[in-house]
């Protein structure tokens, strides 16, 4: 359903819209005037402050913003990096900070730059290249697969599949044309964890059909029960076709700073820094420093999961079980079935309107599969990144409006 008051022309018949979720969501809503004072939980950007180390170390290093840095990343952040690696999860080696590591502008960049890279390292495939994701999905993953000239592939992500796409749909022409596979864990937005298990058999089907995966793990330190778990712990001591990516933006309230890496194959980051030397910005020497600092630190990050615990508490007790809200295992929002309220378009609108309440309707952050069928249909996604008065209230306007 659209705004009821101004009716959005659809797309010809076919043709999938490219727009991002929140020009859409702001399409949607523009023109409407919320009767409440605005509360924003569209936009995953998180808001429980700067931490404090920041300043004092882009000060000392002032410099440093009058260098070109290595487009690798200085070797002090790619050792900062790989052992934070090495202490958060089980490896069965260390990750070599020289070869295994490299220095990312945050992780959206690396992860839309990778497919190309991807795209010629891989052998020839059998049939047309694909590049697989879930759906729905984080838009950088479609814009690196269709710069790569290969076909987008969406494996639907549903409450019936553990909101995880299904490896047991996976045929084996599909697999033998394969260029790279996307993964998020904790998953945006349900926040659904894979368990070691799914990853290793994930890892074993990119070796076996000679694909890459792009593990995005930029949520798995918001949680509030147990740490996920990244998807190098399943592969031995072996990290051939698997590459992580990793960010500062939630880990440490620094979505501004700009500052992740990725890590894995060898063969593979030799290739694409090759790439990035003449395609992609690097990351300032001072930034790469505060780096350094975050992840040597934890006491923020425990701060941090503390902060959201205390907000999906609340949630356990406004929302309940309405809307088949269940605590997500990771990540920092709310994915609420309002199929009941008159679908996700209608109900963002209502909540807009008549709560002040700003969400995204979840068919925005995904793509029609080939039945017709749009995963993300009849879902909210809501963001928990506002304080916890700011939060309650939101919430609370919620129950009220959509009942």
């Amino acid at each position: 359903m659209a705004n009821p008051e101004r009716v959005i022309p659809p797309l010809p018949a076919r043709v999938p819209d490219t727009r991002s979720p929140f020009a859409r969501t702001h399409e949607l809503l523009e023109g409407i005037t919320p009767a409440q004072t605005p509360i924003t939980m569209a936009v995953g950007e998180p808001g429980h402050g700067v931490p404090a180390f920041v300043g004092p170390i882009l000060a000392k290093h002032i410099d440093g913003f009058g260098l070109y840095p290595l487009n690798k990343g200085i070797e002090v952040f790619r050792k900062a990096a790989a052992d934070w690696l090495g202490r958060r999860f089980t490896l069965a080696r260390p990750v070599d900070p020289d070869t295994e590591m490299l220095a990312l502008n945050g992780s959206r960049e690396g992860l839309f730059l990778a497919a190309l890279t991807a795209e010629r390292m891989v052998g020839k495939r059998t049939g047309r290249p694909a590049v697989l994701l879930p759906n729905p999905f984080y838009a950088a993953y479609a814009a690196g697969a269709v710069a790569a000239n290969c076909e987008p592939v969406y494996l639907p992500t549903t409450r019936a599949t553990g909101f995880l796409p299904d490896l047991d749909a996976l045929d084996e022409a599909l697999l033998a044309r394969t260029v790279a596979v996307y993964i998020a864990s904790p998953a945006n937005p349900q926040g659904a964890v894979a368990d070691t298990a799914y990853l290793a058999r994930l890892v074993a089907l990119a070796r076996r059909h000679g694909f890459f995966i792009f593990s995005d793990e930029c949520y798995s330190e918001i949680y509030t029960r147990q740490a996920p778990p990244s998807i190098l712990e399943a592969c031995g001591t072996d990290f051939s076709n698997v590459l992580v990516f990793q960010s500062l933006s939630k880990r440490s309230n620094l979505p501004g700073l700009r500052v992740g890496f990725v890590a894995g194959d060898k063969a593979f980051l030799s290739r694409f820094l090759d790439l990035r030397n003449v395609a992609a910005p690097q990351v300032p020497v001072p930034m790469q420093h505060v780096g350094v600092a975050a992840y040597g630190d934890e006491a923020h990050v425990e701060e941090n999961r503390r902060l959201y615990r205390a907000k999906f508490d609340l949630a356990d007790q406004i929302v309940g079980d309405r809307y088949g809200y269940r605590r997500p295992a990771g990540g920092f929002f709310l994915w609420l079935d309002v199929s009941a309220q008159g679908g996700d378009e209608a109900a963002t609108v209502r909540l807009w309107k008549e709560a002040g309440v700003r969400v995204i309707p979840g068919s925005y952050l995904a793509r029609e599969q080939a039945d017709g069928s749009n995963p993300g249909t009849g879902y909210l996604r809501v963001a928990m990144v506002q304080d916890e008065a700011t939060t309650a209230e939101a919430l609370h306007r919620l129950v009220a409006v959509l009942g």
